[in-house]
């Protein structure tokens, strides 16, 4: 696979992911009304939809975009199962998607050139 069409795949996954964050952002604010768990939908969908974006940004190694999109299933899958099924120990599952994520970004911080180096 060529190196441009890596990246429109990625391109292409952020895109999804980031929709499917603003869909369900949608979701909770006009289905789950004044669930008690909806601060938790609402970080889970704020969450998806800032790593969708970043999964889209040019320039980043394959490592950080498969550690932001795995990162970003369990965190916010975890947190969108605890609110839709209530079972609050899927919130024991949540940290190690945050693992995730801190990790994909340290790779980024990794990866980027010294100012002014292109």
């Amino acid at each position: 696979m060529s190196a441009d069409t890596e990246a429109l795949r990625w391109r292409r996954i952020g895109a999804v992911v980031a929709a499917v964050g603003v869909a369900a952002g949608a979701f909770g604010a006009h289905a789950l009304g004044e669930h008690p768990r909806l601060e938790t939908w609402k970080t889970a969908a704020h969450y998806e939809m800032l790593h969708g974006i970043a999964m889209c940004l040019p320039g980043l190694p394959k490592i950080t975009r498969i550690l932001l999109l795995v990162g970003t299933l369990i965190f916010a899958g975890s947190l969108y199962l605890l609110v839709l099924l209530d079972q609050p120990w899927l919130g024991a599952i949540t940290p190690f998607g945050g693992v995730a994520l801190i990790a994909g970004w340290l790779s980024a911080a990794s990866a980027l050139p010294p100012s002014g180096h292109r």
